[in-house]
Parts: C-alpha cells; structure tokens; sequence
C-alpha cells in the first residue's frame, strides 16, 4: 500500500511539475531566464544580481543545473536536423530536471536520514504529498536546489560520523564539492548545515585523511567557481582577477546585510518566518513537531530557521531546505482518530495550496508568452508587426527569452497606477492627427497591431474599455489564459470579503488585447 500511495503522489508531483504556474518571479530571473540568454543568444533580461562589474549571483551553480541541460539539449536537437531549440521545449525540460532531481535526491536522502523504518515510511510520504515537494521544489528556484544540496550534505555528514573504522574520503570528498557549491548557490546555506558542521569538526580533527580531502576538494571547487564566474562575467580582464576581485558570494553577504539594499525587497518583522511562513508552508504537519519523541533531524532546521529570523528580509521560500527536515521529525499522534483528523486536514491543506501555488498563481504568464512569441512568429492573420509593443500590467514580470528571439518589445508596468497605464498606452499608439489616417470607425494606421496589453481579466479598471464603453478607444481581445489567479488584486476594504474573491477568483483569467484609437474622419 505504501509503495502504491507513493508513486501516485509521484505522479502528481509531476502533475505540478508540468503545470506552467508562476510563483515568484525570481525562478525565471534568477537562473533560466540569463542561462538560456547566453547558450541560446535569446533576448533576455539581467537583473541587477548579474551586473559585470559587481555581481551577487553565482554563474557556477546556474550553469551546472541549467547550463547542462541546455547544453545538452541543444546537442541532441542539432543532431536531429534542427537549429534552434524552441523556448517551450526547453521551459519544460527545465522543469521535468527538477521534477527528477526532486523524486530521486530528495526523497532518496530522506530514505538515508532516518533510521526507524516507521519512520522513513512516514517521513516519506509526509514529504512526497506535501505542496511544497508539489511545487517549490519542482520550480527552478535556487531554494529548491539549496534544498537538495543541504540534505545531501547531511546525509554526507552522517556518513562520516557513522564511519568511525576508517578515514571516510571520498565522501568528504564529495561533501566538499557540496558545501562550495551550496555557499555559492545561496548564502544562506551555511545556516542550514551549521550544527552538524560542528559535529564533524572534531571527528576530523581525528580523522586527518577525511579532514585533507574535505579542504582540497573544497578549494579545487572555489577554484573552478571563481573561473566559471570569471569567464561568465569578465573574461576581458586577466585571469590573476580571480583573486583581487570579492567572489559573489562575499558580495552576496554584504549586500544582504545591509538594511537599506533589503528595504527595496521588503521588511518584514522578525516572527515572519516563525509566526507566518512556516504555518504557510507546513499547514497541520506544524503541531506534530511538538509530539514526543523529538527527532535529531528537527535541531538544524530549527537552528537554521532561528538565524534566518535574525534577517529582516524574509519569504517563505526562504526555509524550503527547512521543510523537508521538518516533516522528517514529524510525529503522527498515537490516537487513531486523531490520526485520521490530520489526515483530512493534511490532504485539504496540501490540495489547496497545491492548486493556488501549482496551478493558478499567476499561471497565465508564461503561456502568455509562449503564445505571443508563436503569435508574432507564425504567419496568422493579421500578423502582428515586427515593432509591436507589449504592455504588462498588474502581473509578475514575463520572462523575455519564452518570446522564441521575436522583436516584441516587453513594457513591465508592473502594478502601477491605471492612471500611468493609460500615459503609458496613449505614448505607444499614434494619435488620430499624425500618422495617416484611418477613416470613420476604424483604428488610426499603423496602431491596429502596434500595441497589446496584457492585464488580469479581475482588474476592474479595464471594464469601461474592454467592453467597448471608453470614447476614443477600442480594445479587441487576443487571448486569455484562464488559469491565472492575480492575488495582489485583493481589496478587501473596498469590495469585502465575498465581493474580492467573487472578482479575483470569479473573473480569473489573464488576457491580451489589441489596443488602438478610434478616430473620427
């Protein structure tokens, strides 16, 4: 029966894997979106973490998960008789490798952690019906890969501890590639492998073969990440650079302890993650860490989560190395019917979550992009011309390189005030007096297909215009993608309860229209 249960939420998980969901614009932006800008010259945009002369983020760990899939999977479609890789083909290669990656490491190293066969059965379940397994860490977010990294570390590390015979080397070997590569993944790695570092120290110090392999393997890995950061980001300056110049994650660190850089991403108080997050994420399985007995698994993430909370910048993504640990020193009650309780609690809170988060939040970004960029490509009618602007409006930022290298040019307006939408339309579509005409009803020349805007279908701003009821303007719609929730659209002041989740959830949807004037002859 466990067996049976685990590979159909094996199923499931790739269910989500393969749904285009959009959870944070930072699994786009800070990996695939740059990655495949250079090993497929698609237009792309780099945020400030990958400016040249001081970047924060790593190139090493991005082009080991993404870069070698992309690699490959350019290799495989040259050999077919193909040029270039369509942009849709890779998104979704991208999220099967984290789906793998998921289903084999993490859950393998969940089987290695605990002992009690009990235990390890629970444990496993626990993690492979959770929604974050579901979603977080089938998406491309560097959290996901700091995930497997921090478990694999402390299935290293046991190994180690547990081999008291014989020096343990190249399993320290390998746990030294780890912790470079985890450090200049995410800076926040360390926190999470703090306390069983501390155990190793003095069974290394006994152990000088292991301790040896461990510090060459880790500076043979420095080594290589510094030259891949080098040649990614300054290959015109000489190679000595590598040693004069901070490494990216330094720059990460001090970046991330200034409160003023981290006032541009949000302050948050310093209960978040202990008073919001983990509920958020841990749902019913959150009161079972109290029940008796207490598991070794539950001190680092504990300790982890504590030196977190020290950070005033603080999402839930944030502790999703934490979470697997955690549900890994769960504890199901003794009481039968409270057992079935958090069952039925467990599967209602995961489902829900699992279908906000996995399906619907902001799910009509990325279809809209892959759409747009077959829409100006294809030879449909009418085309849409070479220099068409593309405003977005109230949704997270689309990823540039899904556009298949079309000459669309992306507007983010982000969630700024109507007011400066309409600005912004009225400054990309010619006005009735310069341009040449169009006569009677129809849109001025030259502005039928020269602007779309893409805007959540809930935002009821747009109602006057989309239905036809704004003089001087006429909006026909492109496309929509209906499975697009926009959850920063609440007002709950203004329209209550009922009336929020009637117009969010009720005219969910994200669409394109065409935008142009009406000019009278």
């Amino acid at each position: 029966m466990w067996t049976r249960i685990y590979l159909l939420l094996g199923l499931v998980r790739l269910y989500y894997a393969l749904s285009p969901s959009y959870i944070h614009p930072d699994e786009n932006f800070q990996g695939p979106e740059v990655v495949a800008g250079r090993i497929f010259s698609f237009p792309h945009h780099s945020t400030w973490e990958f400016s040249p002369s001081a970047p924060t983020r790593s190139a090493f760990p991005l082009l080991t998960v993404y870069g070698l899939p992309m690699i490959l999977l350019r290799w495989l479609w040259t050999e077919t008789g193909n040029e270039v890789v369509a942009p849709k083909i890779i998104y979704y290669t991208l999220r099967i490798v984290m789906f793998i990656l998921s289903f084999v490491l993490e859950d393998w190293a969940i089987h290695e952690l605990v002992h009690s066969p009990r235990q390890r059965r629970i444990a496993v379940i626990l993690v492979a019906s959770s929604y974050v397994t579901w979603t977080y860490q089938t998406h491309t977010f560097s959290n996901a890969v700091e995930t497997l990294v921090v478990l694999w570390s402390l299935v290293l590390i046991r190994r180690i501890l547990d081999n008291k015979q014989r020096s343990s080397v190249f399993t320290a070997a390998i746990l030294g590639f780890l912790v470079v590569f985890g450090v200049f993944n995410r800076i926040t790695f360390p926190a999470f492998i703090l306390y069983p570092g501390v155990l190793l120290i003095p069974h290394s110090l006994r152990k000088p073969l292991t301790l040896l392999s461990l510090v060459l393997s880790a500076l043979l890995t420095i080594l290589v990440a510094l030259l891949t950061d080098h040649y990614f980001y300054t290959p015109f300056l000489p190679l000595a650079s590598i040693f004069r110049l901070p490494p990216t994650p330094l720059r990460s660190l001090l970046y991330n302890l200034s409160p003023s850089n981290l006032s541009h991403h949000g302050l948050h108080p310093l209960y978040t993650h202990l008073l919001l997050n983990l509920p958020l994420l841990l749902g019913p399985a959150l009161p079972l860490l109290l029940n008796p007995p207490y598991s070794p698994h539950l001190l680092p993430p504990l300790l982890a989560t504590l030196l977190l909370s020290l950070i005033p910048h603080q999402e839930a993504r944030f502790l999703l190395p934490a979470i697997p640990l955690f549900l890994a020193s769960a504890h199901l009650p003794r009481s039968r019917r409270a057992v079935r309780v958090f069952v039925i609690t467990w599967v209602a809170f995961n489902g829900l979550f699992a279908a906000l988060m996995g399906v619907y939040h902001q799910g009509g970004v990325v279809p809209m992009q892959l759409h747009l960029g077959a829409l100006h490509a294809s030879a449909l009618t009418p085309p849409l011309p070479p220099n068409t602007t593309v405003l977005w409006w109230r949704t997270y930022s689309p990823p540039i390189w899904l556009l298949d290298g079309s000459a669309l040019q992306t507007v983010d307006l982000m969630g700024t005030p109507f007011p400066q939408l309409l600005a912004a339309i009225a400054d990309h579509t010619e006005s009735c007096g310069g341009g040449g005409g169009g006569g009677g009803e129809g849109l001025a020349a030259g502005s039928l297909l020269d602007i779309l805007v893409v805007a959540p279908r809930s935002s009821r701003e747009l109602d006057l215009y989309r239905k036809g009821q704004a003089p001087g303007w006429r909006w026909e719609e492109v496309w929509t993608a209906w499975r697009h929730l926009n959850l920063d659209d609440m007002d709950w002041g203004e329209d209550g309860v009922t009336g929020t989740l009637g117009r969010v959830v009720g005219r969910r949807g994200l669409t394109a229209w065409r935008v142009g004037r009406v000019c009278e002859t």
